[in-house]
């Protein structure tokens, strides 16, 4: 599989990453399946994995799947957020004490990625004492353990298009990861993201590139309609689902290898649950970048709807009942 420096780490990571949100024997399968999909992800080539203490098991699951696999052969990212609870982002001992327990559960000694975990959001987690310089004691902390070779590299996952550069400015960080902002319908992240992760040489990573499943499969509410989907934005996927047919692609295929014929992104974090699953999502990794003529019509079809509609809840919810903001099941 390709590899990609990561920014100013010099990390030569795969293009393909292991997103942690489901890896995980909660909600799934079952730890055995787990297990197997990331080490046939390995077996693939993927080298970078992702997680964070509130991605259910997620650490531990990975802890186990990597016993016996030699440490050099992988780098691991977890972050910092929502443990222990309850949860202050200012106790500066606690915070140690989840980096304590993020080694214990993935049974290793360093991290080879330390992120804050969505410090562009204050309503999710208040890190900053300092809002006009983005410092508090989390970064006292990352400093510590640099020094003491704990971790390697520190970095930022967020969701943010526009308040996450802030804090990248600040030159603080080595990676940042961002989610929901860069794919086949959204590109959010080109507009500030992208350049200021250039412009410090941070590493790049993309997560949920088909959007949590909004873009992994066709949906019928976008012939049928639904309360909560905006015109525009039907009428776009109506348009997006007839170019790929007409050029017999899929669209989890189309959401990958779209965002990886951007050089500035260094890898790309599937969301697997399976072996099955893995093993798609690297074909189409291994199939290469889109050809001009593709990202040039794929382009027009994001230009249709630049920006989220103001109604438009976060996580499009095909599938599920919608009652309004944040409630959906």
């Amino acid at each position: 599989m390709e590899k990609r420096i990561l920014g100013r780490t010099n990390l030569e990571v795969s293009l393909l990453g292991m997103g942690g949100l489901f890896i995980s024997s909660v909600g799934g399968k079952g730890r055995d399946e787990a297990c197997k999909a990331i080490r046939r992800a390995l077996e693939l080539g993927v080298n970078y994995l992702d997680s964070a203490p509130t991605y259910a098991d997620s650490e531990e699951v990975l802890g186990i799947a990597l016993e016996g696999i030699p440490r050099n052969s992988y780098y691991l990212s977890t972050k910092l957020g929502g443990r222990p609870q309850p949860f202050n982002p200012k106790d500066k001992d606690a915070l140690r004490r989840s980096v304590d327990e993020s080694l214990r559960l993935l049974k290793t000694d360093y991290i080879d990625i330390l992120m804050i975990h969505e410090p562009d959001r204050p309503g999710q987690y208040d890190w900053w004492t300092d809002y006009d310089n983005f410092y508090g004691p989390v970064l006292e902390l990352l400093e510590e353990l640099k020094g003491q070779k704990i971790i390697r590299f520190t970095g930022l996952g967020g969701t943010t298009a526009y308040q996450l550069p802030h804090i990248m400015a600040t030159g603080n960080y080595d990676v940042v990861l961002t989610a929901f902002n860069y794919s086949l319908l959204w590109r959010e992240a080109e507009i500030a993201i992208f350049p200021e992760a250039k412009k410090q040489n941070m590493g790049v990573i993309i997560g949920s590139p088909l959007q949590q499943g909004a873009l992994s499969r066709k949906y019928p509410e976008i012939e049928t309609g639904a309360w909560w989907l905006s015109p525009p934005r039907q009428n776009q996927y109506k348009r997006l689902y007839a170019y790929l047919d007409e050029i017999n692609l899929s669209l989890p295929e189309a959401g990958i290898r779209m965002v990886l014929s951007n050089p500035i992104v260094s890898t790309i974090l599937m969301g697997a649950r399976s072996v099955e699953e893995v093993e798609q999502n690297v074909k189409s990794v291994n199939a290469g970048p889109l050809s001009e003529e593709i990202l040039s019509e794929l382009q027009k079809i994001a230009d249709m709807v630049p920006f989220r509609p103001f109604e438009e809840p976060f996580g499009l919810p095909f599938g599920r009942k919608y009652f309004g903001p944040g409630i959906a099941r």
